[in-house]
């Protein structure tokens, strides 16, 4: 299911619309929900930009385009970057957070530090990898489940490449 049923899920769509699209207006942003199967009306969109804090920013040639706060100690709004962006965001994460991926059958478990689970959770999900449904994040610990059967063990390969290569011991 990927429409959103509730004005929760609602609003977690317009900020994962507004993260990776350059959105110039409300007519816009009701479009684009559309195109995710959610129908709202541009006075429900206007209140829900107000109540996520959404501002709008100036953004190299776009113009003004709207965007919410960022996430962790960083509020500054911030505009949509596209999914490059969001991919490199995802590769430095990794390499700093990612410290174990394991795989059985379509589940994967990414092991972090402590307190950082989420901070990778919300990485992946920004990226929205095809292959994986979701994530579901604790303290140092992420689930990812993948859509394939068996592809967990191909996922948990590439989230490692992605933390790079294991430093090696000192003999």
């Amino acid at each position: 299911m990927s429409t959103a049923d509730t004005k929760t899920a609602r609003q977690q769509l317009i900020v994962e619309l507004l993260t990776r699209h350059a959105v110039r207006s409300q007519g816009e942003l009701v479009d684009l929900l559309q195109t995710q199967g959610v129908v709202a009306t541009p006075s429900t969109v206007s209140r829900d930009l107000v109540e996520l804090d959404a501002v709008r920013v100036r953004h190299g040639s776009s113009g003004l385009v709207y965007a919410v706060p960022a996430e962790g100690g960083d509020r500054t709004p911030r505009p949509g970057t596209g999914s490059s962006a969001a991919h490199a965001r995802l590769v430095r994460v990794a390499r700093e957070v990612l410290v174990t991926a394991e795989a059985s059958a379509n589940l994967v478990v990414l092991r972090t530090p402590p307190g950082a689970a989420q901070y990778l959770a919300s990485a992946i999900d920004h990226t929205a990898p095809q292959d994986v449904i979701g994530t579901i994040a604790g303290d140092d610990t992420v689930m990812m489940i993948c859509r394939d059967p068996d592809g967990g063990d191909a996922v948990a390969r590439r989230f490692m490449d992605l933390a790079g290569p294991t430093p090696k011991e000192n003999p």
